[in-house]
């Protein structure tokens, strides 16, 4: 397991029409590091952003996909997915307040 700090845990915000419509029910959507757990995940959140206190925290492990360039094969690398769910008093999230 690698020793990860709480600002390399989380990588980027991910920002598709499904997760700008769970914000609403304070849900932001992360790409975060594939060793990180869940726990390093919610000290990460609270750290980084002020006023944040996480209620829950789901992650996705996803595969590489198949590429192919010309006869040769390839994989794409490994991610995590972490969806963070907030407490209902917790300040929202800076981040996506632009978009």
């Amino acid at each position: 397991m690698a020793d990860l700090k709480y600002y390399d845990v989380i990588l980027k915000p991910i920002v598709t029409e499904k997760s700008m419509n769970s914000m609403g029910e304070k849900k932001y959507t992360f790409s975060v590091h594939p060793d990180a757990t869940k726990n390093q995940i919610k000290e990460a959140v609270e750290k980084m952003f002020a006023g944040a206190k996480v209620k829950k925290v789901n992650t996705m492990n996803l595969d590489g996909k198949t590429r192919r360039r010309g006869y040769t094969f390839g994989k794409t690398a490994k991610t995590k997915k972490a969806i963070v769910q907030l407490t209902e008093d917790s300040a929202e999230i800076e981040i996506f307040s632009g978009l």
